[in-house]
């Protein structure tokens, strides 16, 4: 059996990270116990360890982009740590509930990289994310009508615990790391780079996602409220209704803390560029020509793939991947960009940032494409070695123009398990926030009722 001990070579799988927190429970059953909370679209169940017996609730949720395996890793380290330290479970008073994997049945579908060898190819040619709107953590017409069995459960869950502190751990495949909160917590960000400096991992100063969010410190941003309409607003600026806002009726403060498995240095380089507008120009065009070829790739598979077993839940991301790329490749472009909203200033991170960005679009929409036409059984049109030249023009560009450098496995748990328990601090240390009131409800017509009205930002 696999165990959570160090270094952490490898990411575990949904099972293993079951049979470990079972076998935990089973060691500490005074202190540590194992919860079924709900279960996925597949029946799988959806797992809660529950460690201390604490009045103040902190909630944790490991797995909810398929993808991003690195929060598995990081709850059980947490578990291990918070087990071996009472200040932080008994003398806070406080029991942590930490939810294994929120989206399983994803997370099972990367497991053809999730092992080894790390190999940014292998990663692209596995790749595996579900539509924008199959995302759990999402609530696209609000938590009333939330249509996911494991996004149901998290809600319940957040609604039962009521907890003072909740995490969710993501994870960056490109790039660096950095952390977005509902709300300022003085002194996190000093503290993240601490941890990100002793563990040699990248920050990221100017993040594709937060790029109209308010900067709390460097690697830190607040999370905008939730507004009607914002899912149609311009790409990284809109915030959605989602399972980070929906405790703050609670007095819940929510930190996401994303972790990187191949940092960049250049995301964090605070200079100015020289020309701007020369690198946004080549970044859109780079784009739309991508978006080029690959739409025309899936014209020419798509009428050989009606009788291939499950190619609706591999043809929803490309569809959607697709869907989004014009859009930000105007939103980028200096000639083209909207008068009404224009970018922020920006410096080589924010720079570093987008390029990455707009090739990870690209490079997701080619393995999608690339698993598609192995699921068919056969090539017929002939388009296996151009998504091959693709995908590894794609990662030599990383790997030799970006810098795109490993992580082992056992400093990202490491470095995500350091700033939670940091903000887990400082939340436990800082004066409660009155409780929010519900989400207003939605009158009108929603801007969510056609498939373009997506959150972008999080793409």
């Amino acid at each position: 059996m696999w165990r959570c001990a160090l270094p952490l070579l490898r990411y575990p799988t949904v099972d293993e990270l079951a049979a470990h927190a079972a076998a935990l429970a089973a060691r500490r059953p005074g202190d540590v116990r194992l919860r079924r909370v709900g279960v996925s679209r597949a029946g799988t169940p959806l797992w809660l360890l529950r460690v201390g017996r604490g009045a103040r609730q902190a909630l944790v949720v490991a797995g909810p982009h398929a993808n991003e395996p690195v929060g598995g890793a990081t709850v059980l380290r947490l578990a291990e740590r918070v087990l071996a330290d009472p200040r932080l479970t008994a003398d806070a008073d406080v029991t942590w509930n930490l939810l294994l994997c929120l989206d399983p049945d994803g997370s099972r579908r990367n497991e053809g990289w999730l092992a080894g060898p790390y190999r940014l190819d292998r990663y692209f040619r596995h790749f595996f994310r579900p539509g924008f709107l199959e995302q759990p953590e999402w609530l696209p017409d609000g938590a009333a009508a939330a249509a996911l069995p494991e996004t149901r459960a998290l809600l319940r869950l957040q609604d039962e615990l009521k907890p003072f502190f909740q995490c969710s751990l993501h994870g960056v495949d490109v790039g660096g790391a950095f952390v977005e909160l509902t709300r300022d917590l003085p002194g996190l960000s000093r503290r993240v780079g601490h941890a990100a400096a002793r563990l040699g991992i990248p920050r990221e100063f100017g993040p594709y996602d937060t790029l109209y969010w308010p900067r709390l410190g460097p690697a830190v941003y607040r999370i905008p409220a939730p507004c009607e309409g914002a899912a149609a607003a311009a790409v990284t600026g809109a915030a959605v209704e989602s399972t980070w806002h929906h405790p703050r009726r609670h007095g819940t403060l929510t930190a996401v803390v994303e972790a990187p498995m191949w940092g960049v240095a250049a995301v964090q380089d605070a200079s100015r560029p020289a020309d701007r507008d020369a690198v946004l120009r080549s970044l859109s065009h780079a784009l739309r020509r991508d978006t080029e070829l690959l739409e025309r790739v899936l014209t020419r598979v798509r009428p050989h793939l009606l009788d291939v077993p499950d190619t609706a839940r591999l043809l929803t991301p490309v569809e959607d991947h697709l869907l989004v790329c014009p859009g930000l490749a105007q939103a980028w472009d200096p000639d083209t960009a909207d008068a009404v909203r224009p970018l922020p200033p920006l410096g080589t991170a924010h720079l570093t940032a987008l390029r990455i960005a707009g090739r990870r679009i690209a490079l997701r929409t080619a393995g999608l494409l690339h698993q598609l036409v192995l699921g068919a059984g056969h090539d017929p049109c002939g388009v296996l070695p151009e998504l091959d030249a693709f995908i590894d023009a794609g990662c030599a560009d990383y790997r030799d123009e970006c810098g795109a450098r490993w992580i082992p496995v056992a400093r990202q748990a490491e470095y995500q398990t350091r700033v939670v328990l940091a903000a887990f601090e400082l939340a436990a240390d800082a004066p409660a926030e009155a409780p929010a009131g519900p989400a207003p409800a939605r009158s009108g017509e929603s801007d969510w009722g056609t498939r373009p009205a997506v959150p972008m930002h999080r793409e």
